[in-house]
């Protein structure tokens, strides 16, 4: 494990901010990258002094962004015409719907949940959620996440095992959060929802 840490450093240090961006691009479209490879070493390089942390994290939100806007534009060109297939216009209407009411939160919150943060823009993108709230919740989502990993590269550095602890840590107390925000969400607009 020391090994692949050390190669992921030394290729986010050859790469620089263009390699931050790529890596996190991959990690937001669909394909299975995650994000604690590209930013916690990134973090590390930034407390070296070898990286800025400001851009570190300007980069990392970008390249989620940017890979968030690919699966946006897929899901927004294609996706109707595949669902229609495995599906009915009706279901595909009520998707549409709800997220004119509640992508924000959906795509907010989506952003900080593993295994969902790669495909949450599908449904935006399907429902054609305004561009403008799409990026602003995306990117708001998305900064959370990578500033807790680029920190806990900053503070922690190569310790690997310290790190897998509190990103686990991290990681559970995120979807504590996530799930009270979403059932005060839900309770405040119930009327609405469903």
């Amino acid at each position: 494990m020391h090994e692949i840490v050390g190669f992921l450093v030394d290729t986010i240090g050859n790469w620089g901010y263009i390699g931050i961006f790529l890596l996190m691009f991959l990690e937001s479209s669909f394909f299975p990258f995650p994000s604690e490879v590209v930013m916690i070493p990134a973090g590390y390089l930034a407390y070296q002094g070898d990286m800025g942390l400001t851009l570190v994290l300007l980069f990392g939100v970008a390249g989620s962004l940017a890979g968030a806007w690919f699966n946006y534009f897929l899901a927004s060109r294609f996706g109707r015409k595949l669902l229609y297939k495995i599906t009915s216009k009706e279901k595909v209407d009520k998707l549409e719907r709800f997220f004119e009411n509640h992508g924000h939160i959906s795509t907010f919150t989506g952003r900080l949940i593993p295994g969902v943060r790669q495909y949450i823009s599908f449904p935006a993108g399907l429902a054609k959620m305004n561009a403008l709230k799409f990026s602003i919740y995306t990117a708001l989502g998305a900064f959370i996440w990578v500033i807790i990993l680029t920190l806990l590269g900053y503070f922690i550095g190569q310790n690997e095992a310290l790190i897998h602890t509190y990103l686990k840590e991290i990681t559970a107390v995120t979807l504590i959060l996530v799930g009270l925000l979403i059932w005060f969400y839900i309770k405040r607009h119930k009327k609405t929802i469903g």
